[in-house]
């Protein structure tokens, strides 16, 4: 039998996994394939980048799969928890924005969101936007932790 302890971790890591997992599908297919905006790997020829948007798409689609066989477990031992879950998913989301808009397009140059364009304004909205969402599930696990302290025990 798991300990609440560790059902509040996977219910929280599977929010995280999904929540980075969507956000990478939503990225790869908006900015990379609706719009054309970038890859995934701008420093190269078109055929490599295309190459790098295929392994960055599987690997949010893996983030997705782990953090949904990780929910189906909890849900089948009855010990998942919604709260956690989205504060995880939120989370997840958050930080992956945070992570491409500031390590990815600043430190390490993969790519820009846009280019020939002043980038200024789409760097602001992508990085205000992972941090309103990493707040917004550090607050939704902070709320989950409140709740369940003041619950008594069975």
């Amino acid at each position: 039998m798991d300990t609440p302890a560790i059902a509040t971790r996977r219910s929280i890591w599977s929010g995280v996994l999904i929540g980075v997992g969507v956000a990478a599908f939503v990225d790869e297919t908006v900015f990379h394939q609706l719009l054309h905006w970038h890859h995934f790997y701008d420093k190269s020829t078109a055929d490599v980048g295309l190459v790098s948007d295929g392994f960055f798409h599987a690997g949010g689609w893996l983030a997705i799969v782990v953090g949904l066989f990780l929910f189906a477990d909890l849900q089948r031992r009855r010990a998942a928890s919604g709260n956690r879950l989205w504060g995880g998913g939120f989370l997840g989301w958050g930080a992956f924005q945070l992570y491409d808009g500031l390590i990815q397009h600043k430190v390490f140059g993969l790519h820009q969101i846009r280019y020939h364009v002043d980038v200024l304004p789409y760097d602001v909205v992508w990085n205000v936007a992972g941090g309103a969402g990493v707040l917004i599930g550090l607050l939704l696990l902070r709320r989950a932790a409140q709740r369940s302290s003041t619950q008594p025990v069975a």
